[in-house]
């Protein structure tokens, strides 16, 4: 029996013409729904704990430092083994971190540092999993459709964005839910166990992927070797660039920490509240992302990273001014619009520009740098906020992330003529990969 032809993507949906590219992306909104609900939980628990600011911008502290303490040997295990074992390893791994957050919720925790210890855990296995998922991806898609598979991850991502803050905020409010004889929950408990359901779909479809990468590092783990992703970013102005650009006005304009405060004490909102404005930069995110991936960027990259950089600096000033939900998530939207437009040409530049046998050790550079503007993003956040007050310390960022746009203009001229986001035009503006392997 002759098989019928199979149908073209429709325009704009190529990479899921590959079976193993949904299957992932249906684990990703899975765990990530979950992850972010969690996220909600956490911080809303820390603040009725503590009520102070630092606090907040301690946990975010907890989530870096394992990525910074574990960069180089995540990179290298990303390289030196199957990506797909080591990532559900790492998620094997947050399900025994989400079980104790229940045990807390569960035993009515009145301090932090038992959240903080697991949230330590957490970010280890997020060390290890992210090089090894970023470096996944080339291996799910023809290399053709690789930045559209990078735009529809993160559209992907941020539609789970949308959903999992607002999720968190609703389970946190239900009533007493009993799950067992003498078990009861509530709050964040409830929040966790829904974070554990998605975490063991997350592992179920992960392990049922076709694809095995197998080893692409062979050589004996060296320092040289283990340096190598230091070494080509280093060796590269095109991707130390971008990396860099997006660590230094993540750091200075988010204000993801500060969103309880802001919720609570500025718009007068509860859980709910903090939910809708987590969710807000995520909402611009998916509509850009939906945009191109339908009409995919073609020209003048570089030039666009840098109008969106400055785009999302300004939003976060007027999110700081704002007494107004309505205007305060605007502003976040737009925010998160400007910051979609920056990952997705980063996120491209990134792999199409790396050899296969250094993807992992060069993503593990980049978790550094994206841990970094995020998690140590929001122990800056939370300390310029204890010093100056929520509205000043986001205002001020925002302002820098303006400033930290234009210099980097200046000081990165191959980032900014970037034009295409292809191999061939990308690897214009990089040394040779042959070159930097042989110096190893």
């Amino acid at each position: 029996m002759r098989s019928l032809p199979q149908k073209p993507p429709a325009r704009g949906m190529a990479a899921f013409a590959s079976r193993d590219f949904r299957r992932y992306q249906l684990a990703r909104v899975a765990v990530i729904l979950g992850a972010e609900a969690q996220a909600v939980a956490v911080a809303w628990q820390i603040f009725s704990i503590t009520h102070r600011a630092i606090d907040l911008g301690y946990s975010g502290l907890a989530l870096f430092l394992p990525g910074l303490i574990f960069l180089l040997p995540a990179g290298h295990t990303a390289d030196r083994f199957d990506r797909r074992h080591v990532i559900l390893f790492c998620y094997t791994l947050q399900v025994f971190c989400t079980s104790a957050l229940v045990l807390l919720a569960r035993n009515g925790a009145h301090t932090v540092l038992p959240i903080y210890a697991v949230l330590f855990f957490i970010g280890t296995g997020r060390a290890f999993s992210g090089p090894a998922s970023s470096a996944l991806i080339p291996h799910l898609v023809p290399e053709e459709h690789f930045v559209n598979a990078v735009t529809w991850g993160g559209a992907i991502f941020q539609l789970a964005n949308i959903s999992g803050p607002a999720l968190g905020g609703l389970l946190f409010t239900l009533p007493l839910a009993r799950f067992a004889p003498g078990s009861r929950l509530e709050g964040a408990g409830i929040v966790y166990v829904f974070t554990l359901f998605t975490q063991a779909w997350f592992l179920a479809l992960v392990s049922s992927l076709h694809v095995r990468p197998g080893r692409m590092e062979h050589r004996a783990a060296s320092l040289n070797v283990v340096l190598a992703g230091f070494q080509y970013v280093l060796r590269a102005p095109l991707l130390l660039g971008s990396l860099s650009l997006d660590l230094f006005v993540v750091l200075m304009g988010g204000a993801v920490a500060l969103m309880p405060i802001f919720a609570h004490d500025i718009l007068r909102q509860g859980p709910r509240g903090l939910g809708m404005l987590r969710a807000a930069p995520a909402v611009g995110a998916v509509i850009i992302s939906l945009v191109m991936a339908r009409f995919p960027l073609r020209r003048r990259a570089g030039r666009l990273m840098f109008i969106a950089t400055s785009i999302f600096g300004v939003a976060t000033v007027v999110f700081g001014f704002s007494h107004s939900m309505w205007l305060s998530l605007t502003a976040l939207a737009v925010a998160g619009t400007a910051d979609m437009i920056s990952v997705i040409i980063r996120g491209s530049m990134l792999q199409l520009a790396t050899p296969p046998q250094m993807r992992g050790r060069v993503s593990a550079v980049n978790s550094l740098f994206v841990g970094a503007s995020n998690e140590m993003g929001e122990f800056e956040s939370g300390l310029t906020a204890q010093w100056w007050g929520a509205v000043r310390a986001t205002v001020i960022g925002g302002m820098l992330a303006l400033a930290v746009s234009g210099l980097w203009a200046y000081l990165f001229p191959s980032l900014r003529r970037a034009d295409e986001l292809t191999a061939e035009s990308l690897r214009e503006h990089l040394p040779s990969a042959q070159e930097v392997l042989s110096g190893l």
